[in-house]
């Protein structure tokens, strides 16, 4: 049986959906720690998501502007390039009678220069679209790193052996302040937002090919994986109560 694998709608993340579901878990998170900062949290990465909804278009159109403009610098460069090289030949072969042969080895040096600083010009004006995609999508996965960091301390004292131990406190210790249920459910919501700032970096990534941001989305990709993996060891410690 042939499976018509055409659909891009489940080929492809939908930025409104990752967007619903981060909502969704900051009314869960405000509902249950209405006190707690996680809630904040929670809405910064709300905040990126819409940036990066927002941007995709208002990106589209500033590329296109961007590449019209360097499209145009690439014709003006090819021109004068043809120009002076003309111009050039031009002059040579009007001298050119009983002009040794040695004697054109400027005239060819000159040429070869133009060719060089004409391709170096051209380079730099069609690989400028791409930086600046480039620049601009860096900011954002910076930021979503940065995220990723700030939800790993909101649970980093959230410890389950306080709770199943009850160690002698120290005047340096830091007081449970969560019943167990309670622990395990805001250990639960870290999880969930690291999984969203996961989800959100490969939104950053969807329609780009360049090697450093994919390298950088992978890279944020492991690092909230890591950080999901401590949560979960926290939880299934609590859950061995």
């Amino acid at each position: 049986m042939a499976i018509d694998g055409g659909n891009e709608q489940f080929q492809r993340l939908d930025s409104d959906a990752v967007a619903r579901t981060l909502d969704r878990l900051h009314e869960r998170i405000v509902a249950r720690f209405p006190q707690r900062n996680l809630g904040h949290v929670a809405a910064e990465i709300g905040f990126v998501i819409t940036r990066v909804k927002s941007e995709s278009s208002e990106r589209r159109r500033q590329q296109r502007l961007v590449r019209t403009g360097c499209v145009v610098g690439v014709a003006i460069v090819v021109v004068l390039a043809i120009v002076a090289m003309t111009l050039s030949i031009r002059d040579a072969l009007h001298t050119a009678a009983g002009t040794p042969a040695f004697e054109w080895l400027p005239v060819v040096e000159s040429g070869i220069n133009d060719l060089a600083f004409a391709a170096i010009a051209i380079f730099f004006l069609l690989s400028l679209p791409a930086r600046q995609r480039r620049r601009q999508t860096l900011a954002t996965l910076h930021r979503l790193r940065s995220l990723a960091h700030v939800i790993d301390m909101h649970q980093l004292t959230k410890d389950p052996e306080r709770i199943r131990s009850a160690p002698p406190p120290t005047d340096a210790s830091i007081p449970p302040d969560l019943a167990p249920d309670e622990l395990g459910r805001y250990l639960d919501y870290c999880s969930e937002m690291l999984s969203l700032v996961s989800k959100t970096a490969a939104l950053c990534s969807q329609d780009s090919a360049d090697p450093l941001v994919l390298d950088t989305v992978s890279e944020i990709e492991s690092l909230t994986l890591g950080m999901s993996r401590k949560i979960w060891q926290k939880i299934s410690l609590l859950h061995a109560r």
